[in-house]
């Protein structure tokens, strides 16, 4: 399960909704919560988001929280 897929379900999601909400396909939705290799948009995450009823920039610092710049060239 990706870190979004984690996320909705901590939610308790109904994928289905955030499909017919946000226009996304049932498969992409799917996909980006099921597949670790799938590549999640910046306008997918934030029409979920709203979907969902929650603050895209939250959302964007939980999903990337792992990410941190490379302090080596400094």
């Amino acid at each position: 399960m990706t870190k979004l897929g984690e996320y909705l379900a901590k939610k308790s999601v109904n994928k289905s909704m955030v499909a017919r909400k946000t226009g996304l396909s049932k498969a992409r939705i799917n996909e980006l919560t099921m597949t670790d290799s799938a590549k999640l948009r910046l306008d997918e995450m934030y029409l979920i988001a709203l979907a969902i009823d929650t603050d895209p920039c939250e959302m964007m610092k939980i999903l990337c929280a792992d990410l941190s710049l490379d302090e080596s060239d400094s």
